[in-house]
């Protein structure tokens, strides 16, 4: 019990209150991620968006209708990225980086989630698009 007293000591107040508002802090992007998965509703289109060097060269429907199938791009000479899409899932299957993480990253499909490879500049990323809506409320009538 010592031991506490003497390193309770060392502590002082305003070094908890550091550490409370870190804390707090640490759930801030739980928060804001939530907020937009929230916002998603069963009428918002899931796609998948693929890059390359941040320049976008396919966009994926993402639904139980989309057939299994696989592609393949090369971002620059003597690189390969194997893309497989199944349904409402896209990944990776298959490239020559040296890291491999995209590979590893796996099946993707939910809004906001990511797989990289970045030694192509290869992007695959998850996105919600809401359908546009004609309304009348939208119509611009010159005087």
């Amino acid at each position: 019990m010592t031991n506490f007293k003497k390193y309770a000591k060392l502590v002082r107040p305003l070094d908890v209150v550091i550490v409370v508002l870190l804390m707090i802090g640490s759930f801030i992007p739980h928060y804001i991620f939530g907020r937009q998965t929230r916002s998603i509703d069963e009428t918002s289109e899931v796609v998948a968006v693929i890059s390359i060097d941040g320049e976008e060269v396919k966009r994926v429907r993402l639904s139980e209708e989309t057939p299994h199938e696989q592609f393949t791009f090369h971002p620059a000479e003597g690189q390969y990225n194997i893309i497989e899409v199944d349904g409402k899932k896209i990944r990776n299957k298959e490239d020559n980086s040296s890291d491999q993480i995209a590979v590893k990253t796996g099946w993707i499909s939910k809004p906001g989630e990511t797989s990289i490879c970045l030694p192509h500049k290869l992007i695959i990323e998850i996105k919600a698009d809401s359908p546009i809506e004609d309304s009348e409320d939208d119509i611009i009538v010159p005087l």
